[in-house]
């Protein structure tokens, strides 16, 4: 993986660590279901009449669409919105990547090494540690949902690498922006059924108050940074590089997003989780970074050589 996708990876990392505060404010005002369906369809409609949509196989859209933007984003807003911790759910939304390294290897058909399975194996235990202590604490159902919203984006993942792995493959931006076309529609009929077109009404027609606003402006970052800017460059990524190399970087997005939380939004994690976290970092570390081809003794020979 080139350095350039690297950089590039850790700029998505940022701009995702700090998507969920951005949240935070955005699901105090919106539904949570209501506001995926929202997110997505001011996205969808300018792209409907301007992009021209990409010429894949229209199943890689549509799956890539239900998984990384129906899925994930209903699963994590209801999580959300059900306890779950917003620094917390930066963490175990990451599961997402050893499941697309695993994916990738049974549907790609992508070598796996040992390092990239040791360092899968790190991160699944510590998330397991951290579902334990919820558990123990009667607050599992959260950390269940915000598993199968990373299940879902595992998912979109691998139908966006098949979409576009061939060299004619339409643009990738294009690509994610004619994503936000499948969303809308079956988000919008969950939250009508669940939550009901007064609680959908009440929530525009208050968007003047300060809760409003505030829920706006969280909303602006959230489709125009997290996923216009943030999912474009990640699909470029995901395009230019193996799933199961670019996949990993998404566990550093709680790096950004637990320390935003602490600092933003007070939110205090117990220790064993903060250590669970270590350990899902350090396993991400481990899988992902390139492995040391040459002895110290082999390089000097080439400098001496040279």
């Amino acid at each position: 993986m080139p350095t350039r996708d690297r950089l590039l990876a850790l700029f998505v990392v940022v701009l995702w660590g700090l998507n969920f505060i951005a949240m935070h404010p955005m699901l105090e005002h919106f539904p949570p279901l209501f506001a995926g369906a929202l997110r997505f369809a001011v996205i969808a409609i300018p792209t409907i009449l301007f992009i021209p949509r990409p010429k894949v196989p229209l199943r890689w859209l549509i799956g890539f669409g239900l998984g990384f933007g129906t899925g994930q984003f209903a699963f994590l807003f209801l999580a959300l919105t059900h306890g779950m911790p917003t620094g917390l759910a930066s963490l175990v939304l990451q599961a997402s990547a050893p499941l697309t390294v695993l994916l990738g290897g049974v549907f790609l058909r992508e070598p796996l090494s040992a390092r990239q399975l040791t360092g899968i194996l790190a991160a699944v235990a510590g998330m397991g540690v951290i579902a334990w202590h919820r558990a123990e604490n009667a607050v599992l159902f959260p950390v269940v949902l915000t598993l199968l919203g990373a299940l879902c984006w595992a998912s979109g993942n691998i139908c966006s690498r098949k979409a576009l792995q061939h060299d004619s493959a339409p643009n990738p931006v294009h690509f994610t922006l004619w994503m936000s076309v499948v969303p809308p529609i079956p988000m919008f009929a969950l939250s009508t059924i669940f939550e009901g077109p007064s609680t959908q009404w009440q929530s525009l027609a208050t968007l003047g108050t300060a809760d409003g606003l505030a829920g706006l402006a969280g909303f602006a970052y959230v489709v125009l940074i997290g996923t216009v800017l943030g999912s474009s460059i990640w699909t470029v990524l995901m395009r230019r590089n193996p799933a199961n190399v670019v996949a990993p970087f998404s566990l550093l997005v709680p790096v950004v997003g637990m320390t935003s939380a602490f600092l933003l939004l007070d939110e205090t994690p117990a220790l064993v989780e903060v250590l669970a976290g270590v350990v899902v970092v350090a396993g991400v570390l481990f899988g992902s970074l390139p492995r040391r081809q040459r002895s110290a003794g082999a390089l000097s020979t080439e400098l001496v050589s040279s």
